[in-house]
């Protein structure tokens, strides 16, 4: 079968991105809700096609951080964000960006699994709809290929009027996931997406995280420092100090777990810390 998404008008460093430069990049990026901060001047070049975990222990930001990429924290009340992000050319944070493109051009997988209550063919279809796609038969087409892409296709091909809800746990958050390719997005955040799952589910979908590498630019915040270091190319570790969040290094999965230059990071992945 002939891959085909839809063509939505992309800038033109957004086409196969060159993994040897970064494609997000952050500078002195702050988030606060109110007077309170949940992190502070993070600086952090995030390569693309290439996987990049945010490890660290709760309340040190990394959820926060995810949500600042794609701007969900406009839709947070009492919470503003200072600093730079850059998405390839495009500057995240500049009041004329148009955020719904920006979501589409960066998709977000939350923990928990969250289909739509509607069928899984419109699950899928209602996003395509809404961002302009009218033909049935190329929704059908982007159906079919995202549902492949996470290796669902064979196993609810003969049921796609279902309702996603009866879907078992693994399943949805592979549809979830299938929803947000089927927009063509450059990027993917991943906040903990194995961790509301059994172990035999989780595993597929590590293994789906790590078979989307090159493809996309993927950040994955997760607590498990063993998945981190069996599919992440990089990892960033986050730290709570004077009760905001830090940015304490940042490097390879071998730097990381086999030299890391901060004393923080050397007690958190041996498990003293954290």
């Amino acid at each position: 079968m002939t891959t085909l998404y839809p063509k939505f008008e992309t800038s033109p460093t957004s086409q196969h991105p060159d993994s040897s430069s970064p494609f997000i990049c952050t500078e002195q990026l702050s988030l606060y809700y109110g007077p309170q901060p949940a992190f502070e001047q993070v600086n952090l070049a995030i390569p693309a096609g290439q996987i990049t975990s945010l490890v660290g222990p709760s309340g040190c930001g990394k959820s926060s951080f995810l949500t600042c990429l794609n701007r969900l924290t406009d839709l947070i009340s009492n919470c503003r964000v200072t600093g730079r992000i850059r998405l390839g050319n495009l500057d995240v944070l500049d009041a004329k960006t148009d955020t719904t493109a920006l979501r589409r051009r960066v998709g977000m997988i939350l923990q928990k699994p969250n289909p739509f209550p509607l069928s899984i063919w419109r699950n899928l279809a209602f996003p395509l709809r809404e961002h302009g796609v009218r033909d049935r038969a190329q929704i059908d087409e982007i159906v079919e290929t995202a549902l492949q892409d996470v290796g669902l296709w064979d196993e609810v091909k003969d049921r796609l009027k279902a309702p996603a809800q009866s879907l078992s746990g693994g399943q949805q958050q592979r549809l979830c996931i299938a929803r947000a390719l089927a927009l063509q997005p450059e990027a993917l955040l991943m906040d903990e997406p194995c961790s509301a799952l059994d172990p035999i589910s989780s595993g597929i979908v590590e293994d789906l995280i790590a078979g989307l590498r090159s493809r996309y630019t993927i950040l994955v915040v997760t607590h498990n420092l063993a998945q981190a270091r069996r599919i992440a190319d990089n990892v960033a570790l986050f730290w709570l100090q004077q009760n905001s969040g830090r940015l304490i290094e940042t490097g390879s999965v071998q730097e990381i777990f086999e030299a890391p230059k901060s004393s923080i990071t050397a007690a958190y992945i041996n498990g003293v810390r954290g």
